[in-house]
């Protein structure tokens, strides 16, 4: 009986043993006693119990948080590309149409598109198959907006060219009146002003001068019986009407053209004696600067041109007798009496041909006398 209870003594404390260490953990027990911290781990568990215990009418605060960049780069992305592509769009039709402004005219550029501009105004047969009216209608969107940019480029560029010509061409397709009819056989001796008829200089003492070259008066007074006299300048018109008031008291000159009736050409002002309306067989040029400063040089006579200093200048004097004999002959193309003086000074070949004109003619007259005789 007693070997009997100590028995099961035994067995009770045993079992008692291994009860507790069943309960208790061994990796508990021999780690080293620091203090805890949270970690992520159970942070990120905290949050997800959290998060799933708001419900299903929200969602994770983290996930709002991670998706919130990706939006925001896209996004960025897609307005980089629209940007740019605009950009290299516009960089490249505005040098196309410089190009295009540079080498071609605008009647060129007109007939040139003309196909590129019907395209956009496709017609579609109303018996055609709808697989062709889908392709001519998608052919034809794609073509408006070229189509369109041309047609407003062509509307722009005439607009320009319209508003230069005000300030490159003359101011009028007829610079001059209608010539009288009983005036039709006179001759129209176009003259410059600077460095031909006057001299104008500038000094800080006096500022600005005027002076006449000298036989201008005369020279003046007598053409004005055989030539209509035109004064054509590129000087502004508050400059030539008061120096030509003081110039020609007599009235002798009939026009007067300033700058506003020259031509602009290669950063230069041109007289253009096709704006004149008059005969170009019946026109002479005549200017201290002909070549330089005319467009049609078979017009031009030139003369020396005169600066105040040099008193005894004698050249409009030494022109009389050449103009005077023009106007006197009334050749039918001045033009071709202006060529056979190239390369000379017209005064003094004049001067010669008349002595041997007179030489000749003595030598017939003699010649004829002696077979009367």
């Amino acid at each position: 009986m007693s070997s009997a209870l100590i028995l099961r003594s035994r067995l009770a404390s045993s079992l008692s043993k291994r009860y507790i260490r069943f309960l208790s953990s061994d990796v508990v027990s021999g780690a080293p006693k620091e203090p805890l911290a949270p970690s992520s781990a159970s942070v990120a568990s905290a949050t997800s119990t959290a998060s799933s215990s708001a419900g299903n009418g929200g969602e994770s605060a983290a996930a709002v948080a991670d998706q919130a960049p990706v939006e925001s780069s896209s996004n960025s992305k897609g307005w980089r590309f629209f940007k740019y592509g605009l950009i290299g769009a516009l960089t490249g039709a505005t040098a196309t149409a410089g190009y295009a402004s540079y080498a071609y005219s605008t009647d060129e550029i007109d007939e040139k598109t003309k196909a590129l501009r019907a395209s956009a105004n496709l017609s579609i047969a109303e018996d055609a198959p709808a697989v062709e009216k889908f392709q001519n209608f998608l052919y034809s969107a794609a073509m408006t907006v070229p189509a369109k940019a041309t047609e407003l480029y062509l509307d722009l560029r005439r607009l320009v060219e319209e508003q230069v010509q005000g300030f490159s061409e003359p101011y009028a397709e007829k610079l001059l009146p209608d010539l009288h009819p009983a005036e039709q056989h006179v001759f129209t001796l176009v003259l410059d002003l600077q460095e031909t008829l006057i001299h104008y200089d500038w000094t800080r003492e006096k500022g600005w001068q005027t002076f006449k070259r000298p036989g201008v008066d005369a020279f003046l007074e007598h053409l004005a019986q055989f030539y209509e006299i035109v004064v054509y300048s590129d000087e502004q018109s508050m400059f030539v009407d008061p120096v030509v008031e003081r110039l020609d008291p007599k009235h002798c000159i009939r026009y007067r053209l300033s700058k506003a009736a020259t031509k602009y050409q290669n950063g230069k002002h041109y007289r253009d004696l096709s704006k004149l309306n008059r005969n170009p067989a019946k026109i002479l040029y005549l200017s201290g600067h002909a070549l330089e400063g005319c467009l049609q040089h078979e017009n031009c006579v030139p003369i020396k041109p005169w600066k105040k200093n040099d008193a005894d200048d004698t050249a409009l004097l030494d022109f009389i007798p050449f103009l005077e004999f023009v106007a006197r002959t009334s050749p039918s193309d001045i033009r071709q009496v202006l060529a056979s003086y190239q390369g000379c000074e017209i005064p003094s070949e004049f001067i010669r041909r008349s002595k041997d004109y007179q030489r000749r003619m003595q030598e017939q007259k003699q010649q004829g006398r002696f077979w009367k005789r």
